[in-house]
């Protein structure tokens, strides 16, 4: 199918770093450059480091949480996720104007599958506000200070985040 291109649509150069196959279908489609990379979390910093400057806009994608959800094993998810927080800090030393965390669905493990869940959010940038949230998960997420949002609103809000939403008559 002809979709929009991220690049024309948002004017930013993105690269994609993802195992599964499938997303790396769907950033090829919206126009992101995939960049290679190994099969593990730190292989994929790794790769984000090494590429950091080359692109504007980076989608990195870890595939274990989700998978571990479908196959009901709460331990290493739990494990999974473990391993995303202690990279963060890696992540947070390369400055990024906007760092969101996110998934593209929940997958309880209790479920075995996609669920209709809200999933957390977060964004870490210059301006953005602190909330009250002390932790990162469904509920404190939804506490925050952008509380509950549409998918259709987190491109704007990293665009606002990082300087680059046009304004209009302002």
């Amino acid at each position: 199918p002809k979709l929009p291109q991220f690049p024309e649509v948002y004017k930013l150069r993105a690269g994609a770093i993802a195992v599964y196959p499938m997303y790396k279908g769907l950033a090829k489609l919206v126009g992101m450059t995939i960049i290679p990379t190994g099969q593990t979390i730190e292989d994929e910093i790794e790769t984000l480091k090494k590429e950091w400057n080359n692109y504007d806009f980076f989608f990195v994608h870890i595939k274990k949480t989700d998978s571990y959800g479908e196959d009901g094993k709460f331990d290493e998810k739990v494990h999974v996720i473990e391993n995303v927080d202690k990279v963060l800090p890696e992540i947070l030393a390369l400055n990024p104007d906007v760092l969101v965390v996110t998934g593209d669905h929940s997958t309880p493990c209790a479920m075995k599958g996609h669920s209709f869940h809200p999933v957390p959010i977060m964004f870490f940038a210059k301006h953005t506000r602190r909330g009250l949230s002390k932790a990162f998960n469904e509920f404190e997420c939804a506490r925050g200070t952008i509380g509950t949002i549409h998918a259709t609103d987190v491109m704007n809000l990293i665009l606002a985040y990082s300087g680059r939403l046009e304004k209009f008559g302002a």
